[in-house]
């Protein structure tokens, strides 16, 4: 397999963290979106959005993290980190939804000011990132995993804009529980770290 990669990106990352978590042999290939890599002909004959990442398995091209998340967990047979019963595929899919939506224009939005300058008003987005903070917070305080009793990927669609949330200025210091999801993707074997960057308050508790 290769993910077409780039490694600032949190999408990327969770990707990433997936296929090493699962410890399936893989070769990362960074796109240069500053040069324009991922507009070149050849990137959007694989993923016609021109976004990272996507993964190519023999052939196949998938585009979207969370697709991907998706893809891999069945393309290996762990329905351990996506269940087959209806209840508990559907609760991952409601935190995909999340991954894409609140937190995608919540802390993701927020690091995007600092770290890639984009146009977006802070106060909104911090806002935003601390609603959806607080609603994880609150599903986390009587449970360790989102979805039932272990990982999921549901856990790893969140880690890395929550953990690249203070590079936007969003403070996780006041969410005990959810500081302790991070930590405890963390602890997983196979575990990559995101990289950090200089923008932001830097203060994960």
């Amino acid at each position: 397999m290769k993910l077409y990669h780039f490694p600032l990106s949190g999408h990327a990352h969770r990707a990433r963290l997936f296929l090493s978590l699962l410890n399936v042999p893989h070769e990362i290939v960074d796109v240069d979106l500053k040069a324009g890599e991922h507009l070149t002909p050849e990137f959007l004959a694989m993923n016609p959005f021109g976004q990272v990442p996507v993964l190519e398995d023999d052939g196949v091209f998938i585009a979207d993290s969370n697709a991907i998340l998706v893809y891999l967990a069945k393309k290996t047979g762990r329905s351990e980190w996506l269940p087959e019963d209806a209840l508990g595929a559907a609760q991952v899919q409601r935190w995909l939804s999340v991954a894409a939506g609140d937190l995608a224009f919540g802390p993701a939005a927020a690091r995007l000011i600092t770290v890639f300058g984009r146009p977006f008003n802070p106060e909104e987005v911090i806002t935003r990132a601390h609603l959806v903070l607080t609603r994880i917070e609150n599903h986390l305080k009587d449970r360790e995993w989102l979805v039932g009793d272990r990982p999921t990927i549901a856990d790893i669609a969140q880690y890395s804009y929550i953990i690249g949330a203070p590079e936007g200025n969003v403070n996780l210091s006041g969410y005990p529980a959810v500081n302790g999801l991070l930590r405890r993707i963390e602890a997983l074997p196979g575990f990559v770290a995101f990289p950090q960057t200089a923008a932001g308050l830097r203060s994960i508790a």
